[in-house]
């Protein structure tokens, strides 16, 4: 694909191509789409938004369950010229409110399964839109994008605390797609197996966009089970596999037959840190070499990738064609080869903005900072090898301390909290509170604090253990040392009071 092309301009070159007439675009285990069978439903939904009143550019929110239906209204909705906000399924009643608000989302789409949600969103009744509601209308597609246009809004907890939107534009998700399928050397003969939520950049920009922009078949099963995991590898025989360091190693806990993986040619980790023995584990187990990519929401998604043929264990692989990636120090320089620097990213793949987010902006002189610590080998292989962030990777799953932390403020009996990562084999890092009591409360109840926190937040949220001190450490300018909570956590776990 051209990378200056927008993906609506080449799926319309793909899905109406001849040679792809009976090529198989979208399958699950019930139901296919050819690619011209995807064209004539994305223009359908299109039509079915334009006739309820959605107008090119605005926000439309999606919440649905993981499923076809979910992929066809992002297609539907870019068709439409509109801009779609995937949202977690099942999404707290509050947390969603918050959302339509921080954001000014204006439409939103529900399936049955999230009628609540979407009737409690805060937003006028005439923009809530039942999903068989968009059925029987004209097809659309709207002209061709301008390169600026918003083209998709996500939201990420970040690490300020509040859900903030990560408001994307054509032209990234152009970009995106032209370098992860110039890197991957995806084509028309590949099978991705999609395993991954559909609220997440990875499994909407790489594992739907770029694969339908070339002629790729996705094979879309159902929400990941480790426990079903063999019949699907042998049911969908795919040629990609992508997920997170918690779901490969889920997968060596299944017995599954060397022929499951004998058309994979390619396995992608990312998200969350991957430790070198299991990724060594995961190539012995499938015969497959593992490629880890590093990426983020603010810059559309994916900015470096092991190359297939000549991944390194350990790194993060090299710049993707058209990225632009910089180790910068502290003073916005960059650093010497070979040293040390914040990895920031910049060019075409940086979000237009933050939508409700009333904390510092990542983007500085046209570099996204990222947090991250990270050093570029003599061949451009970059190595993470730090994290100034807070952030908690939870399975894959970027989980805001701060975000938890006023839930549990909020709580009865809780004079101070603090929220830090505690390592975990199976989710790589997990939740885990320290708590100080007011003078007044004897104990506080640990069942009331998590039941709180999966109402208010999900229950990803949820702390793993929940402990207790009498103060909490503060550094030289009297803020909470997280640092030395962390190293506390980690020292006292055994002889600390859980609650």
């Amino acid at each position: 694909m051209n990378a200056i092309s927008s993906l609506p301009q080449v799926w319309q070159s793909v899905w109406r191509a001849p040679e792809f007439k009976e090529q198989l675009a979208l399958v699950t285990e019930q139901c296919s789409w050819t690619y011209p069978q995807l064209d004539h439903d994305a223009r359908m939904l299109a039509g079915g938004l334009r006739r309820a009143g959605v107008q090119p550019g605005d926000y439309v929110a999606l919440a649905l369950e993981r499923g076809p239906a979910q992929v066809l209204m992002l297609l539907g909705c870019i068709a439409a010229g509109a801009c779609p906000c995937p949202l977690e399924p099942r999404i707290a009643a509050e947390e969603t409110a918050r959302r339509v608000q921080a954001a000014g989302l204006r439409w939103m789409v529900h399936d049955d399964e999230n009628a609540v949600c979407a009737e409690m969103s805060g937003l006028p009744g005439g923009h809530v839109l039942p999903l068989n509601d968009l059925q029987g209308a004209a097809p659309f597609w709207a002209d061709n994008p301008e390169p600026e246009q918003a083209a998709l809004l996500l939201f990420t907890s970040g690490s300020t605390g509040k859900p903030k939107g990560v408001l994307l534009a054509h032209r990234g998700l152009a970009l995106n797609a032209h370098g992860v399928i110039s890197h991957t050397a995806l084509t028309s003969a590949d099978i991705l197996l999609h395993l991954m939520p559909l609220h997440h950049t990875n499994a909407i920009n790489n594992q739907v966009f770029a694969p339908l922009a070339c002629g790729a078949t996705v094979a879309l099963a159902d929400r990941f089970r480790a426990e079903t995991l063999p019949h699907v590898l042998s049911h969908f025989r795919p040629t990609i596999l992508t997920g997170v360091p918690t779901m490969y190693a889920r997968m060596l806990q299944q017995k599954i037959s060397p022929d499951a993986f004998a058309r994979l040619r390619l396995m992608r980790c990312g998200s969350a840190p991957i430790t070198p023995a299991l990724h060594r584990e995961i190539e012995t187990f499938t015969g497959c070499e593992l490629v880890v990519s590093y990426g983020l929401s603010e810059a559309t998604c994916t900015s470096t990738m092991n190359p297939p043929g000549a991944r390194r264990i350990g790194t993060v692989g090299t710049v993707l064609a058209g990225q632009q990636v910089a180790l910068l120090d502290a003073a916005g320089a960059p650093v010497p080869p070979g040293g040390e620097g914040e990895i920031c990213i910049g060019g075409d793949a940086l979000m237009l903005k933050y939508l409700g987010h009333d904390g510092d902006d990542p983007v500085r002189d046209g570099w996204l900072h990222t947090g991250d610590l990270g050093r570029f080998d003599a061949e451009g292989y970059l190595t993470i090898t730090g994290r100034i962030k807070e952030v908690i990777i939870r399975g894959g799953e970027n989980i805001s301390p701060k975000l938890i932390e006023d839930v549990l403020a909020s709580l009865p009996g809780v004079a101070a909290c603090c929220v830090v990562g505690q390592a975990d084999d199976d989710l790589g890092e997990v939740p885990v509170a320290v708590i100080v009591t007011d003078r007044t409360a004897s104990s506080v109840d640990e069942a009331a604090l998590r039941a709180t926190v999966q109402e208010r937040l999900g229950r990803i949220y949820v702390p793993q253990s929940v402990y207790r001190c009498e103060a909490l450490p503060e550094n030289a300018v009297g803020k909470i040392d997280r640092k030395a909570v962390a190293k506390w956590v980690e020292t006292q776990r055994q002889a600390a009071v859980v609650l």
